[in-house]
């Protein structure tokens, strides 16, 4: 009676085949049951015992269980990533992070609002102010005033291997933790197998060498099920963590920016032409639109429409300056005579006002000319065009990041994807450089 439609009664017919195949295949629900929640409980176990350097817990598991027994507790662990503070690291970062080590996890509310609200102790006030702060279900709003706005939530199939639960907590491990912070208790290529009774000590990993402590787990008529223990070992990183992290000591970043402690800026890049090259100043000025001139122009096609690296990768050859003192922004690419362009607002009758579209947003342009287009043009070899965002005072943030939001109206964005300023860690940098190395 719930039905929408017409019942899928082929669908309905093969249900039976595909009951007859898992149970071919896996032995039959019940092995599935045992096989999942011992990964789960593997799992659990693990990410309750990653503490930082000064104690403070990794994980905050949302459970009405301890994981002991897979019939009232399903192979799902429903979690926040905590900071050395104890403050949870928004859901959102926790996704992006994850699509790094390709782990794909399900996150927000999951359609379960009442769960969500309680296992986070939000108050009805709390929800309506997360809506009226633009926060629907689905988007990327993972924190309203420091407090979370759901979580994170990984589960296991009868696919699900113990490889797959390792691959997860060296995540966790790697993204969260530094080797002075915690023994890791498995061993990056493969774990041994033994049918060795599991003892009951359930302390936290302090060597390398210790057994994985698992709990028994219960059958159905309370009694404890044998279960194989993993004996694991963990070896430490290769030379190429230790390389990163003797490189980032040498630079003035301070090693530790808790307690309110400012981060250091060492390098400030402007980029005034989207997609092309940055050059690099000590200080500069800032405008309502982050830094002065910072991706005020981009190169267009003959449709108008913005293009990248990704369509144009010689675009990262194109190499603009700007001049303060005589206010031009010089343009230079190896094989070609620099030109020039003057920083003035062309305001003009002359000026071509154009509608373009950055990353599916429309944003009021005007055209630099034919002078500057033939230079692109004979750059890139094929016909385009410079042309610079309008300076029309009523252009305010992309849509996409005002629903709901009150101040929208006085945010102002240049012709940037989603935001004034782009920040990155010197780590990642150095990480990136050791990784291109390596190839």
């Amino acid at each position: 009676r719930f039905e929408d439609g017409t019942v899928s009664f082929l669908d309905i017919i093969a249900l039976k085949h595909g009951f007859d195949v898992l149970e071919k295949l896996t032995g039959g629900m019940e092995k599935i049951k045992q096989h999942t929640f011992a990964l789960a409980h593997y799992t659990y176990t693990v990410l309750s015992t990653l503490k930082y350097a000064n104690g403070a817990p990794v994980i905050r598991i949302y459970s009405d269980t301890d994981f002991s027994n897979p019939d009232v507790q399903g192979p799902i662990i429903n979690f926040n990533l905590l900071d050395e503070n104890g403050e949870v690291i928004g859901f959102s970062e926790v996704d992006k992070m994850a699509s790094l080590y390709n782990i794909h996890v399900r996150t927000g509310c999951f359609c379960n609002t009442g769960a969500c609200q309680m296992h986070l102790g939000m108050s009805d006030e709390d929800i309506q102010r997360n809506l009226q702060a633009g926060h629907v279900c689905g988007d990327d709003i993972d924190l309203v005033d420091g407090r979370p706005t759901g979580s994170v939530r990984i589960s296991f199939g009868y696919m699900s291997s113990f490889e797959d639960a390792q691959t997860f907590l060296k995540f966790i491990i790697a993204t969260r933790l530094s080797k002075l912070d915690t023994e890791i208790p498995f061993q990056s290529s493969c774990a041994k197998l033994t049918k060795e009774p599991v003892p009951d000590d359930h302390s936290s990993f302090s060597s390398a060498d210790e057994l994985l402590p698992i709990p028994h787990i219960l059958d159905r008529d309370g009694n404890n099920s044998s279960v194989m223990q993993m004996i694991v070992q963990w070896q430490p990183p290769e030379a190429e963590t230790e390389s990163i992290r003797a490189a980032v000591s040498e630079t003035a970043v301070p090693p530790c920016r808790t307690g309110g402690k400012p981060i250091t800026v060492t390098n400030i890049y402007v980029y005034p032409i989207k997609s092309c090259s940055a050059f690099e100043v000590t200080e500069w000025p800032v405008g309502n639109q982050g830094l002065l001139y910072d991706r005020n122009w981009m190169v267009v096609n003959q449709n108008g429409v913005c293009m990248t690296q990704k369509q144009e990768p010689r675009l990262c050859l194109v190499n603009p300056t700007i001049d303060l003192e005589q206010k031009i922004m010089v343009i230079q690419a190896e094989g070609m005579e620099a030109i020039s362009i003057s920083l003035e607002e062309n305001t003009g009758k002359e000026a071509v006002i154009c509608e373009s579209k950055v990353c599916s947003h429309r944003v009021k342009t005007y055209d630099c000319g034919e002078r500057i287009a033939g230079w692109f043009s004979s750059f890139l070899s094929h016909p385009c065009r410079l042309i610079r965002q309008s300076p029309d005072p009523k252009t305010t943030s992309h849509q996409k990041n005002t629903r709901g939001l009150a101040s929208s109206p006085n945010i102002s964005l240049s012709l940037v994807n989603e935001a004034q300023y782009l920040l990155i860690n010197v780590a990642s940098i150095l990480w990136l450089k050791e990784h291109i190395s390596a190839k």
